[in-house]
């Protein structure tokens, strides 16, 4: 398979300007080591590629000094630091080179927002722009396959999703032992880093239920009822799992709260494989009661990376009435409202009642596998 160009790397290539720092998010494996080695091949300066885990770099890095950095980074015109949130004070460290360092530009990545942003975050404002990387989105695996594969690997992608080297391998098996490691190895370890927790089976269990919630509305307090902890326990654990890139949420669109839900939300996977590997749900799709919520959440994920990806200002969320009429996906762009029902079977849909009347110049789809490759 040919290599995948990232629909992102235009973009963080314009925004490598000298004295600002581009930080590139996203949870482990979804290919920003691979992302950064192509964009440094491009880049014709002299360059400088280093490695957070590497004990090298900590020594290098450790003594904040001006003098110091100005004999590590002379003639240096691109600075690439890989794992940047295990390097301490990288923040202070990275604003010091910015700061004193003409002409030098710097690139970073971290698995975690929370982490990175903590470390950096601060002291980068004004000298830093974000990209989140995801998993790939269906755009641009399309780089490497026709229509016709892309409909006959639809279910892979609902079944074991679409990490890179899940996409890049034959096997179903070897995909499906990938993600058990992704999963035990990677993430959950990650996790409990960002803030030093300690009770990885509780955040574990907290997923498991995640997973067999998506597209319905989550209630914390039960959640904190089945896993025996408080409801700011639960609150505090997925906005971890956020901060990670392991799942989203989707908050309630309402302007009109005396009949719609406010203040609802559901939780869904960046990625449906890192999902079923959770539960251990592998097998195939007509053998399965959950197609229709693993749809929804491949086709939200896919918009989501769309957005992304092309640097959209859209936001999205789900409606639902007091009298439960809802719709599966909105998304606003300044005034403009679009709402999007998503179906795994064609089935024809109309528009809520109340959506109609409360949102008359909305406009109305029904996404299904005929026409979802236009929605993504």
């Amino acid at each position: 398979m040919n290599t995948i160009i990232r629909n992102q790397q235009a973009r963080i290539i314009k925004s490598l300007k000298p004295n600002k720092v581009v930080m590139i998010f996203g949870a482990r494996r979804v290919g920003k080591t691979v992302l950064m080695s192509q964009i440094a091949e491009q880049f014709d300066g002299k360059k400088l590629i280093m490695n957070g885990e590497d004990y090298d770099t900590l020594a290098l890095l450790e003594n904040r000094s001006i003098s110091n950095y100005r004999n590590l980074l002379e003639g240096v015109e691109l600075l690439i630091i890989d794992e940047a949130q295990h390097i301490p004070e990288i923040g202070a460290k990275l604003k010091l080179m910015v700061d004193e360092i003409k002409g030098v530009r710097i690139m970073v990545s971290g698995s975690s927002s929370f982490d990175l942003f903590n470390k950096s975050g601060e002291p980068l404002v004004g000298r830093s722009v974000p990209f989140h990387l995801t998993p790939f989105s269906q755009t641009e695996i399309s780089q490497t396959e026709n229509l016709l594969q892309t409909k006959q690997n639809l279910e892979a992608r609902l079944i074991y999703g679409s990490y890179p080297d899940v996409v890049l391998m034959n096997s179903n098996e070897e995909r499906k032992e990938y993600l058990k490691n992704i999963v035990n190895s990677y993430l959950l370890k990650d996790i409990l880093m960002v803030d030093g927790l300690k009770n990885a089976s509780k955040m574990s269990e907290l997923l498991q239920l995640i997973a067999l919630q998506i597209g319905s509305e989550v209630s914390y307090d039960e959640l904190g009822k089945q896993l025996g902890m408080s409801k700011n326990t639960v609150e505090k654990y997925l906005d971890l799992l956020s901060k990670t890139f392991v799942i989203f949420r989707l908050g309630a669109f309402s302007r009109n709260p005396r009949k719609e839900i406010t203040k609802a939300g559901k939780w869904y996977f960046y990625d449906v494989g890192i999902r079923n590997a959770l539960i251990g749900a592998f097998n195939s799709l007509p053998l399965r009661q959950d197609v229709g919520h693993l749809w929804e959440n491949y086709l939200i994920s896919e918009r989501l990376k769309k957005n992304l990806n092309e640097n959209s200002d859209k936001d999205i969320y789900f409606w639902r009435t007091y009298t439960k009429q809802e719709i599966d996906l909105i998304e606003t762009a300044g005034d403009k409202i679009s709402a999007f029902e998503i179906k795994w079977g064609d089935k024809n849909t109309k528009v809520p009642s109340t959506f109609a009347e409360h949102y008359p110049k909305a406009k109305f789809r029904v996404i299904n596998q005929s026409n979802y490759l236009e929605f993504v």
